[in-house]
């Protein structure tokens, strides 16, 4: 199978949809299929570990937010998709270049699957206040047009079918449990962490308003915790500030980022504008508890009183008491335990497995029409 990849976001990208579209084009290469990727150009250069070739389109820095790359208008996309004899055209958190690549699939006749990754809505409403209808009317004519969307939560799934989007359907994102496990816990990283045997209490991700990272103020307060924050973004100084005995480790990834997870006790993620959270499935791999706000895609992953706790949205008191029930040892052994057990079963592989079946669906249902 021929499938081009159109995505708004590719390595050396470190983020969500970055790494989900990585890890597809992974997969379609391992199963013998032929995949092309078609993303926004970077300022940092290519990255080395693509599997297959990637086409780079002119981009511009979100203002305000320069790691995020916008797309500027391009024929390479609808050129690309022609020349490549596409089969079928994923379309990657399509916003800006997915726009695009959607209409190039249309006039070009090929069928196309678009996955549902950001909550866009969300981002406006923090970012201006406004704009969130305007962005689910975007969002909703690019999904609609397609022939298939895969949500990763039954959560955005429902937020989909609620906003007019139809044919929509689960898909969600696998984990590296061979790079994320207990076994990665380090004593020398923990003694640095916390040289006097504080409880460390985790963050992991972008450093955006969005996330609401500044809701750990109340954990940094309290005695014999210390909280590690791993991730930049546009709001890194704001947040030295607002969490004042915070270690800031800056951008990780691989094995690095997996020692850090599993040098844990506790993991807490506080953005409430998740459509899925591998931060927290990658917490769950790592065996740690997990502290996440009771919205989004974290109600598919966390279990409540079982693999971590669940809190509501924006509460930077709950998260506290939340962090101070889990000072108990025999408590967070189990929740890890339990949340490793959870995830062992949701890898890249599985995942990409379940997505080709998808793919047959939809190249089986567009024959039949065609028949």
């Amino acid at each position: 199978m021929r499938v081009v990849i159109v995505t708004e976001s590719f390595p050396p990208d470190v983020n969500g949809v970055s790494h989900c579209a990585l890890q597809t084009a992974r997969h379609l290469a391992a199963r013998g299929h032929q995949p092309l990727v078609i993303a926004p150009a970077t300022a940092t250069g290519e990255g080395s570990d693509a599997p297959c070739p990637v086409i780079r389109v002119p981009s511009l820095p979100l203002p305000g937010y320069p790691e995020v790359r916008l797309a500027l208008p391009s024929r390479r996309v609808a050129a690309a998709i022609a020349a490549h004899r596409a089969d079928l055209v994923h379309l990657a958190s399509p916003f800006v270049l997915g726009v695009r690549g959607m209409a190039a699939a249309a006039r070009l006749n090929v069928p196309a699957v678009a996955v549902y990754q950001t909550d866009l809505a969300g981002y406006a409403r923090t970012y201006m206040g406004t704009g969130e209808g305007t962005a689910w009317r975007r969002l909703r004519a690019v999904h609609s047009a397609a022939d298939r969307t895969l949500a990763p939560s039954t959560s955005a799934l429902r937020d989909l079918e609620e906003h007019g989007v139809r044919r929509v359907r689960l898909w969600p994102r696998g984990v590296d449990t061979d790079r994320f496990r207990p076994e990665r816990r380090d004593a020398a990283l923990r003694r640095e962490l916390a040289p006097h045997g504080e409880l460390i209490v985790g963050y992991v991700g972008r450093l955006a308003p969005e996330k609401q990272v500044e809701l750990l103020a109340g954990v940094c307060a309290l005695d014999g915790v210390r909280v590690v924050v791993t991730g930049d973004g546009p709001s890194t100084a704001a947040l030295r500030t607002a969490l004042p005995g915070a270690v800031f480790l800056g951008r990780s990834t691989g094995d690095e980022l997996a020692r850090t997870y599993a040098s844990l006790d506790v993991f807490a993620h506080t953005g409430p504008y998740e459509t899925f959270c591998q931060t927290v499935q990658e917490a769950m791999a790592s065996g740690v508890p997990v502290i996440a706000p009771a919205a989004g895609g974290p109600l598919d992953l966390v279990c409540h009183g079982r693999t971590g706790l669940l809190v509501p949205p924006r509460d930077a008191g709950a998260v506290r008491d939340a962090v101070l029930k889990l000072a108990d040892p025999a408590l967070r052994a189990a929740y890890g335990q339990a949340g490793r057990a959870a995830v062992r079963g949701r890898t890249w592989a599985a995942v990409g497995d379940l997505l080709l079946d998808h793919y047959a669906e939809v190249l089986g249902a567009r024959a039949a029409v065609a028949a």
